[in-house]
C-alpha cells in the first residue's frame, strides 16, 4: 500500500505542508522536510517552482522566482532527495505543473520518484481526461498517486468522474481564487463542504487553499480528512527560518 493510502487510514484529521524546494535557500529542501516530520506534519507537498504558476497567489510565486534565482531545477530537486527515505518516512508529494515533466519525459520523470520515494504528485494543470488516456498506467506503473483538484464550480458529473479515476484523496479547493491565506471561511464554503461530503465519494478529501491557522485548520476538517497549508508556512519560513517548525505547526495540531 503507498504510503499516502496508509496515511489516510489514520483515524485523526491530517495536515499536509506545501513547501517550495529550494527556497529560502537552494539546499533548504531537505532540511524543511525532515523538520517538518519531526514537528509532527502528516504529508509534505514538495513545490516544484515554475515561471508560470498559474493557481498561486502572490506568496507561493515570489517563494518560485526566488528558487528559480537559486538554481532549482527538476535534476537539482531529485538530486537533493535521493537518499530522502534515509531520514523521512511520512507521505512525499511533488507538487508542479506539467510542462517540466514532459521536457523531463514522462516516464523518465516518474521512475525517478519512484526511485527516492516520491508517493505521489498533483499537478494542477494535467485534466483528468488527458491523465486517464494518455498517463495513468505509467503512474500506475511506478505506483504513483495522482491527486486532483475540485472547485466550488467544479460539476457533480466531473467530481465523480475525478473520484472515479483516483486511488488516493481529491485536494479541494476551497475557493475558486488562487491560493493565500485567509481569515476565515464563509457560508459560501461551508456550503460546499457539505454538498461534497454528501456525496459520498470513495476517496477521502484534503482542503487547500485559505488554511492558515488552528481556527481555519479546524473549519476545513469538519467535513474532510485534513488540510493544507502553504502560503501561510511560507510566509512563516521567510521571516523566521527553517530551525523549529514546531512553533508553526503545534499551535494548528494541538
Amino acid at each position: 500500500m503507498n504510503r499516502i493510502q496508509q496515511k489516510l487510514h489514520e483515524h485523526k484529521k491530517l495536515l499536509s505542508i506545501y513547501f517550495t524546494a529550494g527556497y529560502p535557500t537552494l539546499n533548504d529542501t531537505v532540511t524543511v522536510i525532515e523538520n517538518l516530520e519531526k514537528a509532527g506534519v502528516d504529508m509534505i507537498e514538495i513545490g516544484l517552482p515554475f515561471s508560470d504558476p498559474l493557481a498561486d497567489g502572490p506568496t507561493i510565486q515570489a517563494s518560485s522566482t526566488q528558487a528559480l534565482k537559486n538554481g532549482m531545477t527538476t535534476t537539482v530537486l531529485f538530486e537533493q532527495l535521493k537518499d530522502i527515505r534515509k531520514t523521512v518516512t511520512i507521505p512525499l508529494i511533488a507538487m508542479g505543473y506539467f510542462n517540466p515533466m514532459l521536457q523531463y519525459g514522462v516516464e523518465a520523470f516518474c521512475a525517478k520518484c519512484k526511485e527516492i520515494g516520491i508517493d505521489g504528485l498533483i499537478i494542477p494543470d494535467l485534466p483528468v481526461d488527458v491523465y486517464q488516456e494518455e498517463y495513468q498506467t505509467i503512474f500506475e506503473k511506478y505506483g504513483l498517486i495522482n491527486v486532483f483538484l475540485i472547485t466550488p464550480q467544479t460539476s457533480d458529473e466531473r467530481i465523480r468522474f475525478i473520484d472515479s479515476v483516483s486511488n488516493g484523496f481529491i485536494y479541494m479547493v476551497s475557493s475558486a481564487s488562487t491560493t493565500g491565506a485567509k481569515s476565515g471561511f464563509g457560508n459560501a464554503q461551508s456550503n460546499y463542504f457539505e454538498r461534497i461530503a454528501a456525496m459520498n465519494l470513495k476517496n477521502p478529501q484534503i482542503v487547500g487553499f485559505g488554511i492558515s491557522n488552528k481556527q481555519t485548520f479546524q473549519q476545513a476538517t469538519q467535513q474532510a480528512r485534513g488540510a493544507i497549508i502553504g502560503s501561510a508556512f511560507i510566509k512563516h519560513i521567510s521571516t523566521n527560518g527553517i530551525a523549529n517548525l514546531d512553533q508553526f505547526v503545534n499551535p494548528i495540531i494541538s
